[in-house]
């Protein structure tokens, strides 16, 4: 695969863990970082990050309106549940390890 098709891929690839992402709402960013150790918020400081990197300005609600395909205020409101003490301990345990 040429370099270029190979970005081609992995920026597809980027949109649709977003477009997956917004469409299981349902996975809260602390069960992500339970299971997985990142979360919507750590994609957007990547993101953020890799802007920067190549020169351009952008905050971090910028990018984690990409991410979150909405103003992060917005979607906190209408989406984020409250945590759980089961989630709070799971996400202890993990950053225990």
């Amino acid at each position: 695969m040429n370099q270029q098709t190979q970005t081609e891929v992995e920026a597809a690839a980027f949109r649709r863990l977003l477009t997956h992402l917004d469409e299981h709402k349902e996975a809260q960013n602390i069960d992500l970082m339970i299971l997985a150790d990142f979360c919507r918020n750590c994609l957007a400081k990547w993101y953020m990050a890799e802007a920067q990197e190549r020169g351009e300005t952008m905050s971090y609600d910028e990018a984690r309106e990409v991410v979150y395909k909405m103003p992060y205020a917005q979607w906190k409101e209408h989406h984020q549940l409250p945590a759980t003490k089961e989630q709070l301990e799971a996400l202890e345990a993990r950053n225990n390890t």
